[in-house]
This record gives C-alpha cells, sequence and structure tokens, in this order.
C-alpha cells in the first residue's frame, strides 16, 4: 500500500463526496473500472468519497456491458441527488449514432437534462461526452472524447469547441477525456483535485500508473513525472524527495536510502526517470513553489516555502526550468 507524504494535507474535514457513475447501455467495463477503482483507492486513504453506480433501469435488473456480461448492484436514475456529487457519464460502444440510439440512452441524456448542470461538477469518459452534448451540457465549453467519434460530439454540441489530441479536458466544472484508458488519467486529476496532488500520486503508484497525463497536453505533474519504470530502489529515492522537496539532498544520502553508491545511484536515477536528480528535485520544489504562489504567497514567501534561500534563487531556479517567471505565475492566480 502506498503512503502519503507526511507534509499532504489533511482531508478528513471536507464534506463527502457522492461519485455517481452513470451507465449507458453496452457500458464499456473498462471506462468504469479504471476510474472507479481509483476513486475506490483514493477512499481508502482517506479521500472522502462514496461511490455510487446507477444506470436506466429497474432495481434488480443487470445493467448491460459491451462484453454481454450483466454488472449486478447497479441502482435506478435516482430522482434526486445529493448536494456533494460529483457524475461521471460513462461510455458505451458503437458509434456516435448508435450510442444514443436506444430509449435507455434516451433516459440518460433526458436525466443528465435534469440533473447536471448548474456549478454541478460533471466528467466524462469516452463516449459519454455525447450523451452529455445531447443533454446539453457541453454547450460552450471545450471538450473531447474518443478519437474516432469526435464529429459526432461536434454535431451533437456546435457550440462546444471539440478539441483532438487530448487526454482529457477540463473546462470549468466540466472535464471530458479521451477513449477508455484515458479515465483513469481523469479520475487521478479529479482526484487529485478533491483532495491533493500526493493522494493522486499514491493512488497511481497503487495502481502501477506511473505516468499522469495533465489537461490538454501529454506534460506530466511533477509528482509523478519520471515515476514511468519498476526500480523499487529508484522509487524509495524519489519518494524521499517527494516526501521532503523542500530540503537539501546530498548524494550520499539519497544512494544510502537506494542502497547503492553515489556512482551507480546517478546512473540508474537517470536511466529509470530519464533525468538527473538535480532536475528531479528541482522541478519538485518548482511545484512547492507554484502552489505557494497560487495560495498567494509573495515570490520570497514561496522561495522559502521551496526551501531555496531567496527570492533571486527561486527566480534562477525557475529560469532554467520553467518558460515563464514566478511573478507572471503569481499574477495569473
Amino acid at each position: 500500500m502506498a503512503v502519503l507524504p507526511a507534509f499532504a494535507p489533511s482531508m478528513t474535514s471536507s464534506p463527502i463526496t457522492e461519485v455517481c457513475f452513470v451507465l449507458p447501455p453496452a457500458l464499456i467495463l473498462l471506462d468504469l473500472a479504471g476510474a472507479a477503482d481509483a476513486f475506490r483507492i483514493a477512499a481508502s486513504m482517506g479521500l472522502p468519497v462514496r461511490l455510487r453506480m446507477v444506470a436506466p433501469l429497474r432495481r434488480g435488473e443487470a445493467a448491460s456491458t459491451a462484453l454481454g456480461v450483466g454488472l449486478a448492484g447497479v441502482e435506478p436514475l435516482p430522482a434526486r441527488l445529493g448536494e456533494h456529487t460529483l457524475i461521471v457519464v460513462c461510455g458505451a460502444t458503437g458509434s456516435g449514432a448508435a450510442v444514443l440510439s436506444s430509449p435507455a440512452s434516451q433516459a440518460v441524456v433526458e436525466w443528465l437534462r435534469r440533473h447536471g448542470g448548474n456549478g454541478r461538477p460533471l466528467a466524462c469518459v469516452c463516449s459519454g461526452a455525447l450523451l452529455a452534448g445531447a443533454a446539453g451540457l457541453l454547450d460552450g465549453r471545450r471538450c473531447t472524447t474518443h478519437h474516432s467519434l469526435l464529429d459526432a460530439l461536434r454535431r451533437l454540441a456546435p457550440s462546444a469547441e471539440v478539441l483532438d489530441s487530448r487526454v482529457f479536458v477540463e473546462d470549468g466544472e466540466v472535464c471530458t477525456s479521451a477513449g477508455i484508458t484515458a479515465g483513469i488519467d481523469l479520475a487521478l486529476h479529479l482526484i487529485g483535485r478533491l483532495g491533493s496532488p500526493w493522494l493522486a500520486a499514491a493512488v497511481a503508484r497503487e495502481m502501477a500508473v506511473y505516468m499522469r497525463r495533465a489537461s490538454g497536453d501529454p506534460a506530466l505533474s511533477p509528482w509523478l513525472e519520471g515515476r514511468n519504470h519498476m526500480s523499487m530502489a529508484i522509487h524509495r529515492v524519489q519518494d524521499a524527495l517527494a516526501n521532503a522537496p523542500d530540503q537539501d539532498w546530498p548524494l550520499a544520502r539519497l544512494a544510502d536510502i537506494g542502497h547503492m553508491s553515489v556512482r551507480s545511484l546517478t546512473r540508474h536515477f537517470r536511466e529509470a526517470s530519464g533525468m538527473s536528480i538535480n532536475r528531479y528535485h528541482a522541478r519538485l520544489r518548482l511545484a512547492l513553489a507554484r502552489q505557494a504562489l497560487a495560495s498567494g504567497d509573495s515570490v520570497e514567501r514561496a522561495a522559502e516555502r521551496a526551501g531555496l534561500g531567496s527570492a533571486r534563487q527561486l527566480r534562477r531556479l525557475w529560469s532554467a526550468h520553467a518558460g515563464d517567471s514566478p511573478a507572471s505565475a503569481r499574477r495569473r492566480h
């Protein structure tokens, strides 16, 4: 079981969010299982969420799936939702027309019209975006879906800005993802938003999904970047750095954690992570500084929280590893 860093923020005081998975007919099981399991693991690590599966069916009926295997324990579409509810619309197999053709699919669309919008968080995996688009919930939004369904989504939601070559897209309280496994990336993003980046990193480690792609581009969260490997020794070193990125870390101390020589650590770290130890540590420090700036701290205070001696040192580090400046990042927030 992955362990959260000691400095990860507490989530015990947050209200419980009900994550309501909406299952259309001919459900693609991985759309549900990948995202739901990420939330299940996050809940076991302290994220205050409760999972709920609903579908257009009668009580006691099984939900239909693309594999022809019925899914039991699913509730009918509810008449009411709680205040703290995140709706997650899963995808179904078939073309754009097929996804929307059945009476059960239209029941999902009508249910989304009644319960979506008005500031309620909404996430769509794969062709789930077509159901949300038909309900008018993507109008005026940036969004995406499975690459084979992009044109269908454009027809259903002509006022939406449908983006291709995206893993997932976030526009306010609405998130949409590309096909199937991208739902895991989307779930990790939502876990990071509901909880913290550290929690999302721990969940990804537990699922052996070390790469987390960010909204809108292939960039990685600094907390997961360089984790797409199976070297437990290097993961131990990365865990130590991520647990206290504001500290100075002599190579000899990190080598002791990895149970290898400094020379071996330097070589194996670069082979496993694709970057040097110094670059990895610097990116974690910059992530701390960005969080401090986003919370309203001055550049000087952000430098202090990142374990740097001065604002000048932060600017120098920022210039070497980022495309903007601390001041411009602070102005954006």
